[in-house]
């Protein structure tokens, strides 16, 4: 099969399983607060306590999220999709457009998230185009909201009917 084929064929695919919604947020050398829209999340290890999520090589904050010593992960509540489009444009200046605060482990932290996972780098691994942040959880802030949910291009909450 040619290429084109197989990488329609897996966006296709990809794009039919639903995810939940994070930005991923930290701060570089100046202490300027960076963050982007991250749907590649996963948790990896209970023991330690490890997540996983990645980041395209040709992302503008590239180079600070790789290098960072910690970041965190901001699970957006079902009324978050503002943050969600917000943190995924480029060249805007995203923290002066909604409300966040700095943690006790300063990191920023998105306001009125359901959940915030605070990480400590534990691990990079190159894959491809993109590129793998194994963090540890040193931090754990749970609001216990619905979380936003992304399918086919579209973000909502999880429908009451699933429930039932």
């Amino acid at each position: 099969m040619e290429k084109s084929i197989n990488t329609t064929r897996y966006l296709e695919v990809m794009g039919n399983y639903p995810t939940g919604v994070t930005v991923v947020t930290t701060l570089d050398d100046q202490k300027t607060p960076l963050g982007l829209t991250v749907n590649s999340f996963t948790s990896l290890s209970l023991d330690p306590l490890l997540v996983l999520w990645s980041i395209d090589k040709k992302v503008s904050s590239y180079s600070v999220f790789t290098k960072t010593k910690q970041f965190a992960i901001n699970v957006l509540a079902s009324d978050q999709g503002d943050l969600c489009s917000l943190f995924a444009r480029k060249n805007t200046d995203r923290f002066n457009q909604c409300e966040w605060h700095l943690s006790k482990l300063n990191l920023p932290i998105l306001s009125g998230s359901a959940g915030v996972l605070q990480c400590k780098t534990y691990k990079t691994i190159e894959a491809g185009d993109h590129t793998m942040l194994i963090g540890e959880v040193i931090d754990i802030l749970n609001e216990n909201k619905k979380p936003l949910l992304y399918h086919q291009r579209k973000m909502g909450e999880i429908p009451e009917s699933f429930y039932q």
